[in-house]
């Protein structure tokens, strides 16, 4: 029951929230460089050497979303593959279903996980 509420959850935030940062991004790029340069700053990096709390707080949250979608996304991925799997009638037994279902969880965790730590090691690194 908790995969399938995730699912739909996932799904919904996927929709809106990645939808506006998308046109937040399109907005700012055909802004100007300004614009994207503001944008930038917001999810992602600032820069400039000398970055207010504003700016900090901004980019953290930024970060924070960013990895929130793509949580997001590895959960409806591996929860929808999950669904697939049920619709050719496999996997109902109750032990299998259960450990579908924690797999689901464990898989997206660890796909966000090794996604972000290669990003920030490339950021790090360049």
């Amino acid at each position: 029951m908790a995969v399938s509420i995730f699912h739909r959850v996932t799904g919904d935030g996927l929709a809106i929230v990645g939808g506006l940062m998308f046109l937040w991004w399109l907005g700012a790029l055909a802004a100007g460089p300004d614009a994207y340069a503001a944008f930038l700053a917001c999810v992602w990096h600032d820069p400039s050497p000398e970055i207010s709390t504003l700016h900090q707080v901004t980019n953290v949250l930024g970060k924070v979303v960013l990895i929130g979608l793509s949580w997001a996304f590895f959960q409806h991925l591996f929860s929808g593959l999950r669904h697939l799997v049920l619709d050719t009638g496999a996997g109902y037994e109750l032990k299998t279903n259960k450990l579908w279902s924690i797999l689901v969880f464990v898989g997206s965790l660890t796909a966000t996980a090794a996604v972000w730590l290669t990003v920030f090691a490339e950021t790090l690194n360049g």
